[in-house]
């Protein structure tokens, strides 16, 4: 049983799926301030034109969107201005945004929730937002005709005027909202039926404008969780266990802490959502004599079960797992491969793992709680706060309804925040000393409390026949199981064995769009690891490690049949079947990546080689086609430089090219970062890397040159924070082999595997 699932009762968070479509009073998830009376009248503003929940027009004329989505430095706020400003005619210099607090009518569109991840937020708002945007122009286009007097099938909107070219009247979006005029509401049939620009009359979309994040971020004046003031405030200081998550709190001495000026109490947590385990936060009035609080606590702990595990219990008991006929559920089940090899001219097989790896945001966590009366006030920076909030109110043990979440602006985020772990110890210091209390992790707190990017090994066997060509796969992926850890049943899915619902956010990826008649992929939940490394959403999941194993075996088997590794896949993207479409536009990626980068055309020195990947990121529902080619020189002594990454992607339609651009060479970069540079070990049940001096993500010196293609070819828009972590780790891997005939199959790669698989 995983003994960290949020225990709140479902009567008071009921966190399904369905709950979040359904968003009524009766699940509970109708969390904040439009549940609480009076609040939400006291924020409105009557004298604004609201022709949405989204945005909202001032009679100055200035019009401010809403973002629902955390903005941590992927400028999603501009995004959806930005696209809101398209159809609604506006002037991009009287676009502003604010970020939305949990007030469920800010819940995404298409999710139901207030969630921020899987690179789903463009992708999955474009059209609400659109037609957000085209109600506004129509009711304002409406509203300026009657004012005029003149039929509203003849007015231009343009840069937030609204002209008639006959009569040569004209009035602003201000000028119209001052008269009051701009009245029409619409039903969601009407929204559904209004006729959106086609790509070809943007003038906003395809632009890359001044995002309006910007000017706050760099004079000061934007506010993160950590920068939140509040009168009577004090701070919290946690002081964590050695073990990562099982351990209790025996006894706690605060007799030294005591003689710590400002120090008001120690709070041991009773963490009753199962978020925390272990933890004592020391409160004082503030935070460097909160830590010296800290510091000072004498804590006597209990272990728990977990206080002997280490990685290498983790990866043994993965390897148990995975020998086990009856273990996990099925993913993907296509034909019969164990048929296949013993018909099949060559079998390969294969053990891929991948190591624990750490969030890390510059902002480290934190969260500020209130009580106001009955009123919890949070204030943080939270990618997922439908859930957040439920945490926070059961920390508090109050109904989520009365818990009012104060979105900041996230300094890093990449799935953390999606986690609130940080609300825990501050709620309850709060409620325990009855003043705000601010908690800010320290470095080494959030890295050995980190909810991980788990420890994952995998196992790949294929066949191929005579002509070799691929007739059978099989792909067994043994991990924890971040999104089981939530405790929220719609968010898993129905392994196609019928054996109960499997983490899909573990083997995404692997259901990839090459063509395989004989295909199997099968999720299996590594408990120890599940129990002992509570794991998380890391930039990418599972296409992280599925693909560095896909990507990689697919190599092995070009090169074990005297096949070209690019020319191979090109073959295998034949778009048979279910993977119409799809694998059109990602044979299209590659083939970019291909030329772009002089693929084949080049005679490189001895030690250099260039290798492919080519990726279906992040789900295949949601795919983003991308490749990539890295040329890398492998010394003889196995240390590897990564001399380039050319990386093409295909986003259907691009909204700011330049933020795409940023967008896709920091995911490159994250990639090479993971598949180089970054390890986290377990020993004794507890994180041994504690900061930046152990744990050595890609260093500025380390840079390799990155180019960038864009495919813009005006389909559906799709997500870009995210794919290109999964491509880099296997075009990398391929390239050493090319350049070295070393063939690595751990992540990160070291110079000493290299220099060993090089001898081998």
């Amino acid at each position: 049983m995983n003994k960290h699932v949020n225990t709140i009762t479902v009567e008071t968070t009921d966190l399904s799926r369905r709950s979040f479509l359904v968003g009524t009073a009766a699940t509970g998830l109708v969390l904040g301030y439009a549940g609480v009376p009076g609040i939400g009248e006291a924020l409105a503003a009557p004298s604004n034109f609201e022709p949405s929940v989204w945005y909202a027009i001032a009679p100055d004329g200035l019009v401010t969107v809403t973002c629902g989505k955390a903005d941590m430095g992927q400028h999603i706020a501009s995004t959806m201005a930005q696209i809101v400003c398209e159809e609604l005619g506006a002037k991009w210099s009287d676009m502003r945004v604010a970020l939305a607090s949990n007030d469920p009518k800010f819940n995404d569109p298409v999710l139901g929730a207030q969630i921020t991840g899987g690179s789903w937020s463009t992708m999955m708002n474009f059209d609400a937002m659109s037609r957000a945007g085209a109600a506004g122009r129509t009711a304002l286009t409406e509203g300026a005709a009657a004012a005029m007097g003149v039929p509203a099938s003849e007015l231009v909107v343009r840069d937030s005027v609204i002209s008639h070219p006959k009569s040569k009247k004209q009035m602003s979006f201000a000028d119209v909202v001052k008269s009051g005029k701009a009245t029409k509401t619409f039903t969601p049939d009407e929204l559904k039926a209004i006729k959106l620009k086609t790509p070809d009359q943007y003038t906003m979309i395809g632009v890359s404008v001044p995002q309006l994040d910007i000017p706050s971020k760099t004079n000061g004046t934007a506010k993160y969780g950590i920068d939140v003031m509040l009168p009577g405030m004090a701070y919290g200081a946690v002081v964590t266990p050695p073990v990562r998550f099982g351990a209790t709190v025996k006894s706690v001495d605060d007799s030294a802490a005591k003689k710590v000026p400002g120090f008001i109490k120690a709070v041991t947590l009773d963490d009753k959502t199962g978020t925390t385990s272990g933890w004592v936060v020391a409160v004082a009035s503030t935070y460097a004599n909160a830590k010296k609080a800290a510091q000072a606590l004498k804590i006597a702990y209990d272990g728990g079960p977990n206080a002997k595990v280490s990685s290498e219990s983790l990866l043994d008991e993965a390897k148990r797992l995975q020998k086990l006929d009856d273990s996990g559920q099925f993913f993907v089940k296509d034909g019969d491969p164990n048929a296949a090899f013993g018909s099949a001219a060559k079998v390969l097989e294969a053990e891929y793992t991948t190591s624990i790896n750490i969030h890390a945001p510059m902002e480290p966590m934190n969260a500020t709680a209130e009580f106001k009366g009955d009123i919890l006030h949070i204030y943080s920076g939270n990618q997922f706060a439908t859930r957040s909030g439920a945490i926070a109110a059961g920390a508090a043990g109050i109904d989520p309804k009365f818990v009012v979440m104060h979105q900041m602006w996230l300094g890093g985020g990449f799935g953390r925040r999606l986690d609130a772990d940080m609300m825990v110890p501050a709620v309850q210091a709060a409620k325990a000393i009855g003043k705000p209390v601010k908690v800010i992790y320290t470095r080494e707190n959030d890295m050995t409390m980190d909810f991980s990017r788990p420890l994952t090994y995998q196992k790949v066997k294929a066949g191929v026949d005579g002509d070799g060509k691929l007739v059978a796969l099989s792909h067994d992926v043994v991990s924890a199981w971040p999104t089981a850890r939530w405790g929220i049943p719609d968010f898993l899915t129905p392994s196609v064995d019928k054996k109960g619902p499997l983490d899909s956010f573990t083997v995404n990826g692997a259901d990839f769009f090459y063509t395989v008649p004989n295909h199997y992929v099968r999720a299996i939940k590594n408990e120890l690891a599940h129990n002992a490394t509570p794991s998380g959403q890391l930039r990418s999941v599972a296409p992280g490690w599925t693909f560095w194993a896909v990507e990689s075996m697919i190599d092995e088997i070009a090169a074990a049949t005297g096949k070209d590794p690019a020319q191979f896949r090109i073959a295998l993207l034949d778009g048979k079947g279910k993977n119409d479409g799809g694998a059109q536009r990602l044979r299209n990626t590659l083939l970019a990546a291909m030329g772009l980068s002089g693929y084949g055309t080049k005679q490189l020195p001895k030690g250099e080689g260039m290798g492919v990947a080519c990726v279906s990121s992040q789900e295949r529902a949601t795919a983003s086609w991308t490749a990539c080619v890295a040329h890398v020189a492998v010394a003889p002594s196995g240390e590897v430089t990564v001399k380039k990454l050319t990386v093409a992607t295909d986003v259907g339609t691009q909204v700011h090219p330049d933020n795409i651009r940023a967008q896709v060479e920091g995911a490159a970069l994250w990639g090479l970062s993971l598949a180089m540079y970054e390890k986290a070990t377990l020993k004794d049940g507890g994180i041994e890397q504690t900061n930046f001096d152990s744990y050595t993500p890609l260093r500025m010196s380390q840079m390799p040159e990155v180019a960038v293609a864009v495919i813009a070819n005006g389909e559906k828009a799709t997500g870009v924070g995210e794919p290109a972590v999964t491509v880099v780790a296997p075009a990398i891997g391929n390239a050493i082999f090319n350049a070295s005939g070393a063939r690595i199959r751990a992540l990160p790669i070291t110079a000493e595997a290299v220099k060993g698989a090089m001898k081998a």
